[in-house]
């Protein structure tokens, strides 16, 4: 079992979780936990199973034993968390012939907006001044990459749930998602993030989850 000690109630809880795909074992049986102001991070080699542990605790996917539960309460397949969980995976999630400002006003009128920050604050933060309004087909991969950061800044959403969160990022905007996950965790949300084990930010109260198979 994987638990973070903390005095605080945890927001996601996961029991027995498992997936299996086509009778083949994908993940599991696994326990996690995690507390408000904590991280978690998911360690494994290629075709262990961390995408797809993501894309579960999401609720995109149906697990094949266990259980999950929010704030204590367990989930099923007819009742999701909207509006709490936040998810950003390898596809963006961003309309190439959209700018960067209009991405975010989009993603603001399907997810809501967190209190105490706009949209061109957000951009700002990831460092994506002097590109708000270029089409989002003409920036590198690592300021694209920095657009969907930008939106993750703007949701009201408790918990985050990042696959490879540095892939594509020079050390600049590996230093920007450290920012990200550290102030996150100190507002009381949670992140549960995906890792090769290159980068791990300094937070205080961060636990590991190795999934192990091929490096």
């Amino acid at each position: 079992m994987t638990s973070i000690d903390a005095p605080l109630p945890p927001l996601l809880t996961a029991r027995g979780l498992r997936f299996s795909r086509d009778g083949e074992s994908i993940f599991g049986p696994l326990d996690l936990e995690v507390a408000s102001g904590a991280a978690l991070v998911v360690e494994g080699g290629n075709g262990a199973g961390k995408t797809t542990l993501l894309r579960v605790l999401a609720g995109l996917l149906d697990a094949s034993d266990g259980e999950i539960a929010w704030q204590g309460a367990v989930l099923d397949g007819g009742r999701r968390v909207a509006g709490s969980i936040a998810l950003l995976g390898h596809q963006l999630g961003l309309k190439g012939d959209l700018t960067p400002r209009e991405n975010l006003r989009f993603r603001l009128a399907l997810g809501g907006l967190r209190t105490g920050i706009t949209a061109d604050a957000a951009l700002r933060s990831v460092g994506l001044e002097g590109y708000e309004d270029a089409p989002v087909r003409t920036l590198s991969a690592g300021q694209r990459k920095r657009s969907a950061l930008a939106a993750l800044l703007l949701s009201p959403a408790a918990l985050w749930l990042l696959d490879e969160p540095y892939a594509n990022l020079d050390r600049g905007g590996q230093q920007v998602v450290d920012r990200m996950l550290e102030t996150h965790c100190l507002r009381g949300g949670s992140v549960v993030f995906t890792s090769h084990g290159l980068f791990t930010p300094g937070l205080s109260r961060m636990a590991t989850l190795d999934l192990g198979g091929r490096a």
